[in-house]
């Protein structure tokens, strides 16, 4: 009980061997193959379903009334007491532009060229890439390369943003909304199980660990029929 006494409820104790972040996929419904027929609506609008529900906390609106603007390229480092509230910088849904959902409310999935979300995964104090964002890559995990021929990323280049750390923690930093970064994968081979690797490219992240395909990466699969 002594030893309780003496730990803060805002911030781990030990932060010195912070280890890097795992990410995670939005729609994630049944494991990770995302399979629909782009001629059948009932197969893939869970899917749509599941990111409106995901990033209705990323509307503007929300937004523009919960969090402030900050400025890009930079960490938002915030000093006071460690119990007081800290502010978190906006991310517009709008950002994701044709992944956002705003002008094509199927993200994609009813033309068989589907959305995907990466979020990286919460650790409190983290500063990722060493002050340089941490940019996403996507390739055939395994089999020809040819099956994944186009990916566009947004926003911009596919990197996560300085401005969205460090993280605070969930008692203090109440209104944050972890960054995103949309893969819109334009050009995938029909008819066929195409496994693919995203992963995150920085200064001081692990993504080839044999043992944990979640750590600094993702394997999932798609399955577009026409």
């Amino acid at each position: 009980y002594v030893m309780l006494l003496t730990l803060s409820p805002y911030t781990p104790t030990y932060r010195d061997r912070v280890s890097p972040p795992g990410v995670m996929i939005r729609p994630y419904l049944n494991g990770f193959t995302i399979a629909f027929n782009v001629s059948q609506p009932s197969t893939w609008q869970p899917y749509v379903d599941s990111m409106h529900h995901f990033l209705a906390a990323y509307d503007d609106k929300v937004q523009e009334e919960k969090n402030i603007e900050c400025i890009s390229g930079q960490y938002f480092i915030q000093g006071g007491n460690e119990s007081e509230e800290k502010k978190a910088c906006q991310f517009k849904r709008s950002l994701l532009q044709n992944c956002s959902g705003i002008e094509d409310p199927t993200f994609g999935f009813s033309k068989g060229q589907p959305c995907i979300l990466l979020k990286m995964n919460r650790i409190i104090g983290y500063r990722p890439g060493a002050g340089v964002p941490v940019r996403v890559d996507c390739k055939v995990q395994k089999g020809n390369e040819s099956d994944l021929r186009s990916v566009d990323f947004y926003p911009g280049n596919g990197t996560f943003d300085l401005m969205y750390y460090p993280y605070y923690g969930k008692l203090t930093h109440v209104n944050y909304t972890s960054p995103l970064v949309a893969m819109h994968f334009t050009d995938v081979k029909k008819n066929h199980l195409v496994p693919i690797q995203c992963s995150l490219n920085g200064k001081g992240i692990i993504n080839d660990l044999n043992s944990d395909r979640f750590l600094g990466r993702i394997i999932f699969t798609l399955s577009i029929g026409k």
